[in-house]
């Protein structure tokens, strides 16, 4: 698994982030680093995305367990005990899927638009609307310059800065020996992301223990809260975000900032009884 690594090395790590299904690491850079001189944060490449160069068979995929599975294992491989977890989107559902399987290893989630659909969801259909969009997805483009004019401004692109959408991008693609460009996450594997919902994360949720911070988009959220009751107040704090989408850590990263620097530093045992500045 690959990661990118910000702030200093000689310093603990005081957090683990986790991208959305499609994206990469590096599509957070901008995001993440005016966090490195008070914190180091490894955003790490899930499989099938990035430089990560783990196994894609996407055939009879029905969960994303491979994703939790994946991220405990790389906390082992590091050593990594009670850090944070956050993630965007997907990468927010595989760090609760991984607090709820081995608690120890989570002192705290900070959880941006997770998927999070209600319980007894039932199977997503493979001929889904995103399911079927993420497999005719167009693969190969003559150069990254060319896939940047064909993104900017358009589709789920367009709200995204400039130089968020061009990190995304370098990492998003790999060169082919004809000179050609292609996606790093096949439309195949990302098709596989948007059907394979056969996991619990309202378990997850329970068996984690930990605190958690959940910043949900105003619009198109992926955040299916159930009845309200199900959350302890004092352990779980949900946020809706004005004028957010589901792309909202590149429409306020000063929110993702905030949370992350919160979370890092509380307390284990705080109380949340404030909500997050909006």
């Amino acid at each position: 698994m690959a990661y990118i690594d910000i702030g200093e090395p000689d310093r603990p790590v005081d957090a683990v982030f986790l991208h959305a299904n499609g994206f990469n690491a590096l599509t957070y850079r901008q995001i993440l680093a005016p966090l490195a001189p008070r914190y180091r944060i490894l955003a790490v490449d899930q499989r099938g995305h990035g430089n990560s160069t783990l196994d894609t068979d996407a055939d009879g995929r029905r969960n994303w367990l491979d994703l939790r599975d994946d991220l405990l294992a790389f906390l082992a491989a590091a050593g990594l005990k009670n850090v944070v977890l956050a993630g965007h989107s997907m990468g927010a559902t595989a760090s609760v899927l991984a607090a709820g399987q081995e608690p120890g290893r989570c002192r705290r989630l900070a959880l941006f638009d997770p998927v999070i659909l209600p319980p007894n969801h039932g199977i997503i259909p493979e001929e889904s609307p995103m399911v079927l969009a993420a497999e005719r997805r167009r693969a190969t483009f003559p150069s990254r310059e060319s896939v940047l004019a064909s993104y900017r401004g358009r589709g789920a692109f367009r709200t995204w800065p400039d130089a968020i959408l061009k990190d995304y991008v370098t990492a998003g693609f790999r060169e082919l020996p004809g000179g050609e460009v292609t996606l790093t996450c096949t439309p195949r594997w990302e098709a596989s992301g948007f059907a394979a919902h056969g996991h619990d994360p309202w378990e997850a949720i329970s068996r984690s223990k930990c605190p958690m911070d959940i910043l949900r988009a105003e619009t198109g959220s992926t955040f299916h809260m159930a009845d309200g009751s199900a959350f302890d107040p004092t352990r779980v704090r949900i946020t809706t975000v004005p004028g957010s989408t589901h792309f909202l850590p590149m429409e306020r990263p000063d929110l993702i900032q905030a949370t992350l620097s919160a979370a890092i530093d509380a307390d284990v045992q705080t109380d949340f009884r404030e909500t997050v500045p909006v």
